[in-house]
Formats: structure tokens, sequence, C-alpha cells
């Protein structure tokens, strides 16, 4: 049961929050703080008492409709259960990280990041298909409704942007689960959402290629590959510094955790057709997010772009179909989280002072803010690679499975990391180091102890797992690798 003490515990106390008098914000922030740091203390036991092996653990499965086979069915295995950790990282962040900013509806404004957070925690735990798409669009609530109220300007046309391509792509999904299930209860005898089942079905290839395009388009939406991706900077920017904490942390992950858990595993021959035009679209979205944060003047687009190239180098690695580009994947969904989180973070803590994210107006802010600056750096190098953070073991990896696809892939994947590090380097020059731009840079003041908490706990995970990778690697390789051997030997010839 301890799958559904974390996935539902977070809506419970946000429910419990909203009986709570609206008067005193205080109370109310520590509330959801001492509910999120409960929940990731069960996460963080889960985590401990998980085993390094390919199969599911923990599941809890119940029927709840039988004549459609739809089972309230929960498991973790290695591919997961990182992910489901850096969800329950990230929340109390979120509520840190807005404990000033937002002033009007706490009450609502923390009920919605629980719900996001059983929602996130659902998808990742889902095996039953049906279950899995209803908190795929959960999901999408209560993130509406915290750029849609808490955003900037433009945030109503930000919302219907993000919901119109979202909904699209999962209506697709949609089409194609139901399609699954009646193909299960033809060859089976029984209508089933299992993904177990799914797995184990036998689909014309003809019938594999568009149901493989229909998950594929609701997942790359997600990610977002380009062309799908231009939801996202408005998203970002129109977001409040909490959304876009956990937009670019955990949501973003739902797309690339839905290709590795649904394309590829349900439809290996059509993951081997698509394979070179999936890693063509991830390596355009590589360079292109990196070409596009080079002339970007708003802080909080420039880290929304570098999303776009980042998680293009996720998806190169996945589709390489390699051990290393798996894991290097893998990898990238958690310290992406964590890297992109941070900028985001930092990017907030700028804004309540400045009012302003127009980069022309920085610079120089290291002189007001040096502890910021000292904690800006490891950000920075691990965003960039550098060796001994936590960027540097996902891109050697998503590298050496880009190289063993194909030299010319692995090749245009260090460009974009050249200019990952361009970039990086442009935006700590432009914003820490010369002469103070303006005069919102002379009326800065450093962080504070509750920013500076936030931030060392980010900056002590970007070495951690730079430094001891092998401490999430040595639990995912198992569950990567039979992955992988299910896909060589469904598709094989004869099979």
């Amino acid at each position: 049961m301890i799958l559904s003490l974390i996935t539902w515990s977070p809506l419970i106390f946000g429910l419990a929050l909203l009986a709570l008098p609206r008067g005193d914000g205080k109370t109310l922030r520590l509330a959801a703080l001492g509910a999120a740091t409960v929940n990731l203390l069960i996460v963080l036991y889960l985590v401990s008492q998980f085993q390094a092996v390919a199969p599911m653990q923990f599941e809890e499965n119940v029927v709840w409709y039988d004549v459609w086979g739809i089972h309230y069915h929960l498991g973790v295995d290695g591919i997961s259960i990182f992910l489901v950790l850096l969800n329950a990282f990230l929340t109390p962040v979120a509520i840190l990280c807005s404990w000033s900013a937002i002033k009007d509806k706490v009450k609502e404004f923390h009920f919605l990041l629980m719900m996001m957070q059983t929602a996130v925690y659902g998808v990742f735990l889902s095996q039953d298909g049906f279950l899995f798409y209803l908190f795929w669009e959960a999901s999408l609530i209560p993130m509406y409704f915290l750029i849609g109220v808490w955003g900037g300007e433009r945030r109503l046309y930000a919302t219907m942007k993000f919901v119109l391509y979202t909904l699209t792509g999962s209506l697709l999904m949609l089409l194609a689960m139901i399609k699954l299930a009646f193909l299960s209860a033809e060859q089976t005898h029984v209508m089933s959402f299992a993904l177990s089942t799914w797995k184990t079905l036998q689909i014309a290839p003809e019938t594999q290629r568009w149901m493989f395009l229909a998950f594929f388009v609701a997942f790359a939406i997600k990610v977002p590959l380009f062309p799908f991706h231009t939801w996202l900077p408005d998203a970002h920017v129109e977001a409040p510094t909490a959304g876009s904490v956990l937009l670019a942390g955990v949501l973003l992950k739902l797309g690339s955790y839905g290709l590795m858990r649904y394309c590829m595993p349900i439809f290996p021959e059509a993951t081997l057709l698509y394979q070179r035009p999936v890693v063509i679209l991830a390596l355009i979205s590589i360079i292109y997010g990196a070409a596009m944060v080079m002339v970007q003047t708003d802080f909080k687009k420039m880290v929304a772009y570098s999303s776009v190239s980042h998680m293009g180098v996720c998806v190169l690695g996945l589709f390489s179909l390699t051990l290393a580009g798996q894991q290097g994947g893998l990898l990238t969904m958690i310290n992406h989280g964590i890297s992109t989180g941070a900028l985001f973070v930092i990017v907030g803590i700028f804004y309540e002072r400045t009012h302003t994210r127009d980069l022309s107006l920085y610079g120089g802010a290291v002189a007001k803010m040096p502890l910021l600056g000292l904690l800006f750096l490891p950000v920075v190098m691990s965003s960039m690679g550098v060796p001994g953070t936590n960027g540097f073991v996902n891109e050697f990896l998503v590298l050496r499975g880009a190289f063993n696809y194909e030299i010319f892939a692995g090749a245009i994947a260090a460009l974009a990391i050249i200019l990952g590090a361009a970039y990086m380097l442009r935006l700590t020059q432009k914003v820490m180091y010369g002469p103070l731009a303006s005069h919102v840079m002379e009326e800065l003041t450093d962080i504070n102890t509750r920013e500076r908490l936030i931030l060392i706990a980010f900056v002590v995970l970007i070495f951690v797992v730079g430094v001891f990778p092998n401490l999430l690697l040595h639990f995912t390789e198992p569950s990567v690798n039979q992955g992988l051997l299910d896909i060589q030997r469904a598709s094989a010839p004869g099979t």
C-alpha cells in the first residue's frame, strides 16, 4: 500500500489544507510544507527498500471495472523510482520558492501544487493504460490554474495554448489505447488496459505504425520536441516560479517517460522503423533550442529554450536504443529537473527583487549578491556538463549511445553541448559579472536563509549525482536493459 500512500497523500493533505482558515498565510504555508516533507520522507523510505532488479516492485493490483478490464494497478521499477523521488523533492522546493511571492489565494495555490504532485505520481506509477490516461489528463488541471490565476500579463493566452496542444495529443493517445484494448479482447478474449498485456499483443506492422505515431505525438508535445515545442516558452514566461520549477522539473518528464514506457515496448517494430526520424527531430531540437537561447533577452525565456535543447538530448539518448544512451536519457530526465529547477528558482529570486527579466538591465549582480554568485556557479556548471557535476554523466552516456548509433548523430550532439556551454557562460557573464548595469542592480540584496537552503539542496544533489552516479545507475540498469531486450526480442523476425 506504500505506492497508494505516496500517490494519494498529497491530494488528501491538499483537501485538508482547504479546510484551514484563510487568514494566516504563514500557517497555510507551513502546513503545506510539512505535508510535502512527510511525503518526501515516505518516498525516501521507498527508495531505501528498492531492489536493483528488473521486475515491478511494491505492486498493487485491484480490479476497478471488470467489464472493460480496467485495474487500479500501481508499480515501480528502475525507470520510474528516481522520477518519483524527483517529484517528491521538487514539491517542497516549489512551496519554499513561492513563500513570499504568492500573496493571494494561498490555500488554493498550495492545494493545486499538491494536486499536481498526486497526478504526476500517478503517471509514473500506473501500470494500467486507462489509469495512466486519467492521471495524465489530471496533471493539466493544476498547471492550467497555476498559470491562469497566478501567471503574468499573457497568462490566458499561455494557458489556452498549453491545454490545446496537450489535449490534441492526448486524444490521439486515447484512440490508440482504445484500439489496444479491443486488440487484447480479440487475442486474449478479455478486454484489458494492462500495460503487461499490451506488450504481448501481436500487432500488424501497419497498425503499429499509426498507433506509435498517436502515442508519439502526445509524448512529443509534452517533452517537447521540435516542432511541437512552441507552447513551452509562453507557459514558462507566464507561470509563477513554482509553476516553472514543476513544469520543467517533472511535467516535461511525463513525455519522455511515456516514450520509454509505452511507445518502445508496445510498438517495437514501429520504434525501429521511426528510430531515424525521431533521432533527427531530437537533433533539430538540440540545435534549435541552443540557437534560440543565444538570442533571448528575457531571462526566463532563455532558460525555457534551454529545456528544449536538453530534452532533445534526452530523446536522442532514448532512441539510440543502446544501454548507455537510454541510461543517459533517463538520467537526463532526473538531472534536467535538478539543474533547470535550480535555474528557475534563481530567475524567481532575481524577479522578486528587480521585477524585470530583461537581461539588458542585468549585470554585476555578484557585487550585491556574493552568496548567490557562489551558488550560481555549480548550477551553471551542471547545465554545461562540467565533469564532477550531474550534467556531465548524462551527457557522456548520451554521447556514447549516439556515437554507437551513428557517428553523425554523435557529432551533432557534441556540437550542441559546446553551444550549451557557450550560452551558459554568456548568461553567467551577463548576469553576474562586469559593472552594475542599471539602477535595478544597485537595489539588489543577497539571498535569505530560505533561498540559501533551496539552492544548497540543489548544489548538493548536483555534486552527489556527479561524483557518485552509480547510486542511480545501479538501480536503473536492470529495468533499462530488460526493456531493450524486450524490444529486440519482439522485433526479431519470426516472433
